[in-house]
């Protein structure tokens, strides 16, 4: 059985995105990203894909959606969660990485969950759900700061699933 690994960025108020794209630029989280998700399977959701724009080079990218007639070149293509996760068989380490419907659905079955924590509230119109602090325990903590290409404080924060 693949573990599952959530891997997002969100500020203090939940938000992960806003018009389908990330509200900030912060080039060391997306080397995280690259680093957390380099030769392993991404599932992720149509939309987000769209905002990512082609498949990431080494790493296999299933995109989930509703669409049956939707072909991506280079990604495989699950219409159901079942159908995604299954879709990644043989990975050791499956990657959600987004959107937040994505998330939602995917949070019961997380392992892991890799949050880059933005130390300030964005507005937005997309969120992280909530969850329930007391069934995860922080195992890493690392405090960055950045000044260009804008001044921000963020954590990448590790949590694993306490034992069921």
């Amino acid at each position: 059985m693949s573990q599952i690994s959530i891997i997002v960025a969100m500020a203090k108020n939940r938000t992960i995105g806003i018009n389908n794209t990330l509200p900030w630029r912060c080039p060391e989280d997306l080397k995280h990203f690259k680093a957390l998700t380099m030769g392993h399977h991404m599932i992720m959701g149509r939309k987000t894909f769209e905002s990512i724009g082609k498949p990431l080079p080494g790493r296999t990218t299933v995109v989930l959606t509703r669409d049956r007639d939707l072909t991506i070149e280079g990604c495989l293509i699950a219409h159901t969660l079942p159908d995604a996760i299954a879709a990644c068989t043989g990975d050791e380490v499956v990657c959600i990485v987004g959107g937040a419907e994505i998330y939602t659905q995917t949070m019961p079955l997380a392992d892991t969950l890799y949050i880059t924590e933005i130390q300030s509230d964005v507005p937005g119109d997309a969120w992280f759900p909530e969850f329930n602090q007391t069934e995860w325990q922080e195992v890493a903590r690392e405090i960055r700061h950045q000044e260009t290409p804008q001044t921000l404080e963020y954590h990448f924060v590790t949590y694993q699933r306490n034992k069921r």
